[in-house]
């Protein structure tokens, strides 16, 4: 099995050793174990899984809460050649029925699945004909309602554990704190189980937080003083455009980056970005999950997240190759006052929830007791203006409802068309004589995508299948709704509008069985975590990596030496002499603006050029880390 595993890491993933603790964890699932892993922001939390899967005979069935994170797995794995499948809101009941199948019939090795199709029965009853080695629940901290980002959901998970009572579970989780790891090991019924902690402390990453007015002026000064890739992660979406605008102003390459756009435009983001051809994503929270991009070499808030666990998640964006980064958090008073203030209003009275779910069953026309696990393009504004709901309030609603099961508000949906024949090859042929307009379009679809068509749902892009039949694009898209019509195939096409669920058949809204306990506890806890973000923000006692160790529960005596609270404490243990103060604000300022003369040097040093201050610059220029060109100018040595 060792050498299995060997093999699966360097021929599939391309990775030549594990990272630490990936190995011990992969050992308990593959010895049968259930196995919690907190493996923190850039862990490889994804290989623990998915290299037992493809190791062990049978299905590994992924639990997971965010659709996507679950197509961009299923995409990865496909393009090294497993077979991977996702089930989630928003695909038609054809399209989840055929991917069961395969599921049993085919040699699908991976099934990524939300946790609100668990209960259904659709799946329940296929899963039980399942050939299942793992179950895999990513997000654990999910099942805690002690977490950050509770889903009643997931409570379901153990129920299936039932159908396949031999099969281990494997839960991971970035950022869990000891009450909601326990909770993790009690609600998936993991009695016999192994735990696997790697420590919260990034030992290259540098935290500090700057109390600043004029944020973008001093996120300029931090983009100068350190090169490379930058995330800025902003609260709206109004913000990312100008903000981006701004730093583009200023010759900074910037992108703006939220859940509105179109999935084409996100996805072109994303890669320029990846790509090093844009240097500052600004972004919401939106951006950022599941993409490696190993040399981030600073990330800036300049607005404050919610709690230390999605700061400490985003933050960690950053220098996951191991070499120096910078994760800086720029805040004023306003700000903190702020925090509260929002944390306050997440969870509104229970009666304007049940006015919101009552306008959402008009604005659909749903009857009380349908639409179970039914999908609709969802506008926010327009639902608010048509009912006069305030935005903000509504959009919080929305969540509770959420966090409650009664509803899913995917803000960032986009599903590529697809397509399946739903014919055998012998009709499809009858059909090719009978409609000859038809039969380039199918012939095409068979030349490109092959028999794969006939047992699985394919992506296409309309605009190149056009292009090779030299048609225009509206004319393929009517064709094939016509092949659909004619239940040749089953045409899904794109989809790219926010999507919004209704998980629970619709209730009468004043009947709606709300948890009032468990929302207010989570209401509490909500402002908990705000407290708990604004203490990081305020506190110059510890250390900024050992606050958030101490957070997360890991008790340390260690420093991290780099925060700019140990800088600090470093600088009032050994102060600096004046003249090496002067050599230091020397190379800073030529690191900034190479190229200058003397007396620009001093100028924007703001000191003298005076006889002890040149003798100090020709010391830096004979000792190699400053030269200067024919001209007297002045530049940072490359090699200094």
């Amino acid at each position: 099995m060792e050498e299995r595993l060997k093999h699966i890491l360097q021929q599939i993933f391309g990775f030549d050793e594990f990272r630490p603790i990936q190995k011990q964890v992969i050992d308990s699932v593959i010895s049968g174990f259930d196995t919690l892993a907190l493996l923190p922001t850039g862990g490889g939390k994804s290989l623990c899984f998915q290299i037992p899967g493809l190791a062990l005979e049978g299905i590994c069935v992924v639990v997971s809460p965010l659709i996507a994170l679950m197509k961009d797995q299923v995409d990865n794995l496909k393009a090294k050649g497993v077979k991977a499948a996702a089930i989630y809101s928003g695909m038609s009941y054809r399209e989840i029925d055929t991917t069961l199948d395969n599921c049993i019939y085919g040699d699908v090795k991976f099934l990524y699945i939300s946790p609100e199709r668990l209960k259904t029965e659709l799946f329940i009853e296929r899963f039980k004909q399942m050939k299942v080695n793992l179950i895999a629940v990513d997000e654990a901290h999910c099942i805690s309602q002690w977490g950050y980002d509770f889903r009643p959901a997931y409570l379901e998970i153990a129920q299936i554990r039932a159908f396949h009572p031999k099969v281990n579970v494997i839960a991971l989780t970035a950022s869990a704190t000891p009450q909601v790891c326990k909770d993790i090991l009690e609600k998936l019924e993991m009695s016999k189980h192994r735990e696997f902690h790697q420590s919260f402390y990034r030992k290259n990453l540098s935290y500090s937080v700057r109390v600043v007015e004029n944020k973008l002026e001093k996120g300029i000064e931090i983009l100068n003083r350190v090169s490379g890739t930058a995330i800025w992660y902003v609260r709206n979406r109004q913000g990312t455009h100008q903000l981006a605008k701004a730093l583009n102003q200023m010759g900074v390459s910037a992108a703006h980056y939220h859940a509105g756009l179109s999935g084409a435009d996100r996805s072109a983001k994303q890669e320029a970005w990846k790509h090093n051809q844009i240097r500052v994503m600004v972004s919401t929270n939106a951006f950022g999950m599941g993409i490696d991009k190993p040399d981030v070499r600073v990330v800036i808030h300049s607005d404050l997240p919610e709690n230390l666990e999605n700061y400490y998640q985003e933050a960690g964006r950053a220098g996951r190759d191991g070499e120096k980064a910078f994760a800086v958090l720029l805040v004023n008073e306003q700000d903190l006052e702020q925090l509260m203030d929002r944390a306050a209003l997440v969870y509104p009275p229970n009666d304007f929830l049940r006015r919101v779910y009552q306008c959402l069953a008009n604005f659909f026309q749903l009857a009380v007791g349908t639409n179970l696990l039914s999908s609709f393009d969802f506008d926010l504004p327009l639902f608010c203006q048509t009912y006069q709901l305030p935005l903000l309030d509504t959009f919080y609603a929305l969540k509770v409802l959420e966090e409650e099961g009664f509803v899913e508000f995917n803000e960032s949906f986009f599903a590529p068309s697809r397509v399946h024949f739903l014919v055998d090859p012998s009709r499809l042929y009858e059909i090719q004589i009978q409609y000859a307009k038809l039969d380039p379009i199918i012939k095409m679809l068979l030349r490109t995508f092959g028999g794969n068509l006939f047992s699985e749902y394919i992506k296409i892009q309309e605009s190149k299948l056009a292009k090779s039949l030299a048609m225009k694009e509206q004319d393929l898209i009517h064709a094939l709704h016509q092949l659909a019509k004619l239940e040749v195939l089953d045409y899904d096409q794109r989809k790219d509008t926010p999507q919004l669920t209704f998980l629970t058949q619709r209730y009468d809204a004043g009947k709606l069985p709300l948890n009032f306990q468990r929302i207010k506890i989570r209401k509490e806890l909500t402002l908990e975590k705000a407290k708990g973000m604004v203490e990081y923000a305020h506190q110059n006692k510890i250390c900024r990596t050992q606050f958030i160790q101490e957070y997360f529960g890991e008790k340390t005596d260690q420093e991290c030496g780099i925060c700019d609270f140990c800088i600090e404490k470093k600088k009032s243990l050994h102060p600096e002499l004046p003249e090496d103060r002067l050599k230091k604000k020397i190379i800073e300022t030529l690191a900034i603006h190479g190229g200058l003369t003397e007396h620009e040097l001093f100028e924007k040093i703001n000191k003298p050029a005076s006889e002890p201050h040149l003798k100090l610059l020709q010391r830096l220029v004979d000792e190699g880390k400053v030269s200067v060109g024919s001209e007297g100018r002045y530049s940072l040595s490359s090699h200094g």
